[in-house]
């Protein structure tokens, strides 16, 4: 299962990661979101010690959607070293993340 990323365990997870962290903002009530969970759970496992893959409930993490600017849902951050790399916002295919995280790898 992926991360559950929140306020508590996002500096460890995510700012100091040694690896590229793809960060899944989403929220129960959101459908496209509902759609992008098993993407994300997949790459999870595929990516196992190579990247974080993490999601981030928006309702209960408001803080961490504010940093980012998170204005829509489903949005997957790629980051970096703490710096946002790239970006994707809504719900798409499983090829074009793996594509954004290979990239970064």
């Amino acid at each position: 299962m992926a991360l559950e990323i929140n306020e508590g365990n996002f500096e460890e997870l995510v700012a100091k990661a040694d690896k590229p962290v793809v960060l899944d903002f989403w929220a129960e009530w959101c459908g496209p979101c509902r759609m992008l969970t098993p993407i994300i759970e997949e790459m999870h496992g595929e990516f196992d010690g190579k990247a974080v893959i993490g999601k981030v409930n928006v309702d209960d993490c408001n803080a961490i959607a504010t940093k980012y600017g998170i204005r829509n849902i489903p949005t997957v951050l790629f980051i970096v070293n703490g710096e946002v790399k790239d970006k994707q916002v809504g719900a798409v295919p499983k090829a074009k993340l793996v594509e954004k995280l290979n990239a970064l790898l």
